[in-house]
């Protein structure tokens, strides 16, 4: 049995004053903000906060029915909907919440919220919540939905059932249907602030957590995941690029691309998204964001490229990280992303 959802830390006195009006509850919440600040793990913990039958300063008990049905992942008013393929990230004990079907067994899980899983609610809502209290559905990320799915959760906001409560996970609450913002109440989360991610992440065993915590622009869940990849803070690769930029030198594109070719194209381009996003800080005179430790080399760069040159290619960037996942040819597409980077770098001859 695994333990019921907890709020983070810096999460707690926002939880427990938004709990505390539960009286007067919204039907739909959209919990928003930036990536890696624990925006998921919130909403759970939300949920497991209206389930419990005896909260403590409005959040779960863990000692109650309803917080051990939870933490075995059983309890029958909660429904979490989110991709398959997240589904099938959060392991066996998550997927076993749903029942499986011979279709969905066959094929890749989905990265989408499908039509299906929204319908498949209607019978869960017409049945009695089994204590007589609320009944919680969590859905992440919200961005995930398609035009379909969508639409299909709007009819149901638009007459909510009783004693339901939707929470909804979301990065950018722009790129969601504006009707199905509209029919929720917005419950932005802030980043927290350095030090509290820095004595969190130190709590998880990171003995130096600055450089993890700048790489992941502030976000200390992203931080953390950064760490346990197996991979920098700053690359050796990224070194080996922006150094012969800082000095006006073309890098060695070639040795570069053929240690990259072998790495998930989305990981080298989030990363070089990040570092345009440096080098447009540095080239403003705001200081570097993602990549401290290569500061200088950054400034020094930027101060020889075009700011207009460094804002084209980071959208190009993030062009290329959507197409990303596609079958591409591995080594032209490494080739072009960095010819591309350093010309944006480097001065017009």
């Amino acid at each position: 049995m695994s333990a019921i959802p907890r709020f983070l830390s810096w999460q707690e006195d926002l939880a427990r004053s938004w709990l505390g009006q539960r009286e007067r509850f919204a039907h739909a919440w959209l919990i928003h903000g930036v990536g890696g600040i624990g925006k998921r793990q919130f909403a759970l913990a939300a949920a497991a906060s209206l389930l419990c039958e005896a909260p403590v300063q409005g959040l779960a008990c863990g000692q109650c029915a309803a917080c051990h049905w939870l933490a075995g992942n059983n309890h029958p008013d909660l429904r979490r909907i989110r991709p398959d393929a997240i589904a099938q990230d959060e392991g066996v004990e998550a997927v076993a919440e749903e029942e499986a079907t011979a279709s969905t067994a066959k094929k890749a899980p989905s990265k989408e919220i499908r039509v299906d899983q929204l319908r498949e609610l209607s019978s869960w809502f017409n049945t009695a919540t089994h204590r007589g209290g609320w009944r919680v559905a969590v859905l992440y990320p919200a961005q995930a939905l398609n035009s379909i799915s969508a639409n299909a959760l709007l009819k149901v906001l638009e007459e909510p059932p009783e004693h339901t409560v939707f929470l909804l996970v979301a990065e950018a609450p722009d790129r969601l249907l504006p009707t199905l913002v509209s029919r929720c109440r917005r419950l932005p989360l802030a980043s927290p602030p350095s030090e509290v991610c820095l004595e969190w992440l130190r709590g998880q065993g990171l003995d130096a957590p600055e450089s993890w915590l700048a790489a992941a622009g502030g976000a200390p869940l992203s931080a953390l995941q950064l760490a346990q990849s197996g991979t920098a803070a700053c690359p050796d690769w990224l070194r080996q690029l922006v150094d012969p930029l800082a000095r006006a030198q073309n890098p060695d594109i070639g040795g570069l691309a053929d240690g990259l070719e072998k790495e998930p194209p989305s990981v080298w381009i989030d990363t070089l998204q990040r570092l345009f996003v440096d080098m447009s800080l540095a080239a403003s005179g705001v200081p570097v964001r993602y990549f401290p430790t290569l500061g200088e080399s950054i400034r020094a760069a930027a101060a020889r490229a075009s700011l207009a040159n460094l804002s084209d290619t980071g959208k190009w960037l993030g062009q290329q990280r959507a197409v990303a996942g596609h079958p591409l040819n591995a080594k032209l597409l490494v080739h072009s992303v960095l010819q591309r980077v350093a010309l944006a770098c480097l001065p017009a001859r």
